[in-house]
C-alpha cells in the first residue's frame, strides 16, 4: 500500500509538472506580447499601492516581485501564472487525502479540474481571478483542519486568516467563500451543535481584519474607487425588472456549459448514478457549504440585484468540485473504468493547449499580438534625441501606457491617465497621442 501511495503522489507530480511547463511554453512561444490583465498588473505594480482603480493589491504586488526577478521576460509570467494554479492543486489535493482518505480517488478529485476551462485555457492570462486560486484552496484547506479538530491549533488560524486576507486582496469576490464558511461554522455551532464554540476562532477574524487595515485606509482616502469600478461591471445602476430573471438564467446556462466536459468525465468512471446523501454526514455538509453555497450567494446576488455575474469571475469557485462529486459518487465508481476516463482525460488535456496555439497563431487581431516591444523601442529613440534623463514616468491608459512601462528599459513608473497637474510636476515630458513619457 505503501508503494502504491508513493505511485500515486508520484503521478501527481509528473501531472503538476506536465501541465506547468505546457502551460507555460505554450503561451511563450504563440504569443508575441503579454495579456492584457497582466499588463495592467505589471502597470500597477510599478508604482505600488495599497490598491488601484480597478481592484486590490496583490496581483500587482506578485506581478512586480517577478518583475523585480526576471524583468520583461514574457515567459515569466506565464510561469507565476501556472505557479498559482499549480499551488492551488497542490492544496486541493491535500485536501482531498485528509477527506477520501484514498490516494487514487484524491488524485481522481484533480485530474477532474482540468476539464474545467478556468483550470486550462484562461490560465495564461496573470489577473486577479488567478490570483486568488491558491489562496482559495488554501483557505479551505486550513478551514477543514480547524474544523476538523477537537483542540483548536492556533497556529492554523492565524494562517487562515492570513490567507483569507491575502485572497480577499487578491479580490474582493473572495468575500462569498469566507461568508461561506462562516456560515459553515455558525451552522454546525448553532444548528446542528456538532461542535462548541471555540474563541480561537476570532483570531483567524483578528489577522484578517489587522492585514486589510491598511487596504480600507487606503480605500478610504480614494473614495471606495474599486468598490465603484467592481459595481459599475455588474451594470447594477443600469439594470431593470428583467435582468433580475435573465442575468441570473444567464448565469446557470453558462455554469452548466461550462462543466459539461467535467460531467463527462465523471460519468465515464461511475457504473450507475447512485447516491445517498446524509445530512449528518460532516464531510459532504463542509465540501457543500465551500463548493456550493458560494456558487448560490454568486446566484442570489444576480436574483436580488439584477446585477450581471461575468463568466471569469467564477473562476476559484470550482476548485472543490472534483472532491465533491469524488465524494458524493465514490461507492459507484468502478476502478476498471480508470482506463476510458484518462484515454479522454488526455485527450481533453492536451487539446486546450492544441487550441490554445491554434488560436494564437491564426487570430492576428488579439491583444497578445500587439508589438508592445517595437512600440517602446520607437518611443525610446525619439526621446533619446531630444533628452539626455531616462523615461522615468508614464501616463495614459492601463494597457498602452502599461506596455511601455513594461517594456522599456528604465522601468518608467505608471501614475495614471494623463493629466494636466501631473504634467507640469515632469522636468521633461513628451506626448504620443494620449500617452506621454516623462523624467520626474
Amino acid at each position: 500500500m505503501d508503494v502504491f501511495k508513493r505511485n500515486i503522489n508520484n503521478i501527481f507530480f509528473i501531472f503538476i509538472l506536465s501541465h506547468l511547463i505546457i502551460w507555460t511554453l505554450v503561451p511563450s512561444l504563440t504569443n508575441k506580447n503579454l495579456p492584457l490583465d497582466t499588463i495592467e498588473a505589471l502597470a500597477w505594480g510599478s508604482n505600488l499601492d495599497w490598491g488601484f482603480n480597478k481592484h486590490p493589491p496583490m496581483s500587482a504586488f506578485f506581478s512586480e516581485v517577478f518583475y523585480q526577478i526576471f524583468g520583461s521576460q514574457d515567459w515569466a509570467y506565464y510561469l507565476l501564472s501556472q505557479i498559482f494554479l499549480c499551488v492551488s492543486f497542490i492544496y486541493v489535493f491535500k485536501l482531498a487525502n485528509q477527506i477520501l482518505n484514498n490516494s487514487l480517488l484524491s488524485l481522481i478529485s484533480v485530474l477532474l479540474l482540468e476539464s474545467i476551462y478556468f483550470y486550462n485555457f484562461t490560465t495564461p492570462e496573470f489577473n486577479v481571478n488567478v490570483c486568488q486560486l491558491p489562496f482559495w484552496s488554501i483557505t479551505i484547506f486550513y478551514s477543514w483542519k480547524i474544523f476538523n479538530q477537537k483542540n483548536i491549533n492556533v497556529k492554523d488560524c492565524i494562517i487562515l486568516g492570513f490567507f483569507g486576507a491575502i485572497g480577499f486582496l487578491s479580490k474582493y469576490l473572495f468575500v462569498y467563500l469566507l461568508f461561506s464558511i462562516v456560515l459553515l461554522f455558525l451552522f454546525f455551532i448553532f444548528y446542528k451543535k456538532l461542535i462548541k464554540f471555540d474563541f480561537k476562532y476570532l483570531i483567524s477574524i483578528e489577522v484578517f481584519v489587522v492585514l486589510l487595515v491598511p487596504h480600507l485606509i487606503w480605500l478610504n482616502n480614494n473614495d471606495y474607487i474599486t468598490i465603484s469600478y467592481g459595481l459599475n461591471r455588474t451594470t447594477l445602476e443600469t439594470s431593470d425588472y428583467l435582468d433580475h430573471i435573465k442575468f441570473p438564467i444567464i448565469f446557470l446556462l453558462k455554469q452548466i456549459a461550462l462543466l459539461i466536459p467535467f460531467f463527462v468525465l465523471v460519468r465515464l468512471l461511475i457504473k450507475k448514478i447512485r447516491y445517498k446523501i446524509s445530512l449528518n454526514d460532516k464531510k459532504l455538509l463542509f465540501l457543500f457549504f465551500v463548493s456550493i453555497v458560494p456558487i448560490l450567494l454568486m446566484f442570489i446576488t444576480s436574483v436580488t440585484t439584477g446585477s450581471k455575474i461575468r463568466t471569469m469571475w467564477m473562476t476559484p469557485f470550482y476548485l472543490n468540485f472534483g472532491i465533491l462529486f469524488v465524494y458524493i459518487l465514490k461507492s459507484q465508481i468502478d476502478t476498471k473504468k480508470l482506463n476510458h476516463f484518462l484515454y479522454v482525460f488526455i485527450f481533453l488535456f492536451f487539446l486546450s493547449p492544441i487550441l490554445y496555439s491554434l488560436i494564437s497563431i491564426t487570430n492576428t487581431d488579439k491583444r497578445t499580438d500587439y508589438p508592445g516591444k517595437d512600440i517602446a523601442m520607437k518611443v525610446q529613440y525619439v526621446w533619446d534625441q531630444q533628452y539626455n534623463n531616462p523615461i522615468t514616468v508614464v501616463l495614459g491608459n492601463e494597457w498602452n501606457a502599461g506596455n511601455l512601462s513594461y517594456h522599456l528599459k528604465s522601468r518608467p513608473s505608471w501614475i495614471g491617465l494623463v493629466d494636466q497637474n501631473k504634467m507640469n510636476d515632469l522636468k521633461d515630458h513628451m506626448c504620443i497621442d494620449d500617452i506621454c513619457v516623462g523624467f520626474k
